[in-house]
This record gives C-alpha cells, structure tokens and sequence, in this order.
C-alpha cells in the first residue's frame, strides 16, 4: 500500500484553512491565515498553525511567495479490537493487518470507543500519529445517581459513567442502564436513545 509520491509544494499566497504543510521536520494545519499588505513594505501572509502529533498552535509569518511542501495525510478505517494494558489493538478489516499503538500515541481518543468499533486512522508516510472516533456514539450508562421526581432545574446535570468508563454530565431524568448518545469531540451528551 505504500507508495512514494512526488512532493506537492504550495505557495504561502495559496494557503486556505485545512491545508497540511511540512514544516521544520513537523507537520502543521493551517487553522487560521491572513493576507496582510500593509501601506509601506512588502504583503505577507499571517497564520496560525496546529502541530497535529502534539496539538501545540504556533503563529508564524510567511512571504506570499514562500513555498512548503504539503503533507499528505492518510486515513484508514480500522476496527478497535482490545487493549492489554499499555497497548491498544487495531485491525484494517479487509487485509486483516493489525497494528498496536500505546498510550501515548492513544491520548483520550478512546474514551467512548467499545471494542470492536470503528475508528480512523490518521498516518502520514506510515507512522499513524492520530486515532479519530466515530463523530456520534451510543453508550450504556453503568453508573449515575438517581433523579428525583419533580427534580427539573432547567440545565441541571449530574455525572454518570458509561460502559467505557469515560463520566459524561447528563441531564437529570437519565437514569442507570439508559443509553445515550454522545458527541465524540467534545463529550457531550447528546440524547437518550
């Protein structure tokens, strides 16, 4: 499956949010730019990077012409199968190849994944640096404290674990053994099920 393909350079002028460029031995996406000509000197381009291994954003300044290579990311479906400990397991479902990936290269992705779903992964020139869940997810609360009849505060919450052991705030009448649905990016509730 992999193949060597030839560079794509793009011109700092030609920037766009979204875009991944190469840039000191990293790889960076471009979350924010601005073309800046100002009345004496010469335009640049102003950006906002995010490191996708690490998420650290840095600004940096470009002139329109500067030229970086752009990344190519590759991402894979990959069924979750198991953790041991340190290592998570992976496997591609059509060649059945599978990968381990530890903790660190893990972070919380999982937090709401059950085994078996499917996850993406996010590689560049082989080496996976990123494990994104599924946007929505369905999950079976194993512990929460009751509600209380005619316990309605508008907005009110309470923390309740779920079958991954991640602890989500849901509303009030969610009650244990319910299942519900959750916002993967920010971890939210989103409704019962």
């Amino acid at each position: 499956m992999q193949f060597k393909e030839e560079n794509r350079v793009i011109s700092a002028g030609d920037f766009r949010n979204g875009i991944t460029i190469e840039l000191d031995n990293n790889i960076f996406q471009i979350i924010e730019f601005q073309h800046v000509k100002p009345g004496k000197g010469a335009a640049f381009v102003r950006t906002k990077l995010k490191n996708i291994k690490n998420g650290g954003v840095v600004e940096k300044t470009f002139r329109p012409t500067e030229k970086c290579p752009q990344a190519r990311i590759d991402r894979a479906d990959m069924q979750y199968l198991y953790s041991d400990g340190d290592l998570f397991h992976f496997m591609n479902v059509e060649t059945y190849d599978q990968i381990s990936l530890d903790t660190e290269a893990i972070g919380d992705a999982l937090k709401f994944v059950k085994e078996n779903e499917m996850v993406k992964m996010c590689s560049h020139n082989g080496s996976v640096f990123a494990v994104e869940p599924p946007l929505f997810v369905e999950l079976k609360i194993t512990e929460t404290e009751p509600g209380f009849k005619g316990d309605t505060a508008t907005g009110a919450t309470k923390p309740a674990i779920v079958e991954t052991g991640a602890t989500v705030y849901v509303p009030l009448f969610v009650e244990q053994d319910d299942v519900i649905k959750i916002d993967t990016r920010t971890g939210e509730y989103l409704s019962r099920v």
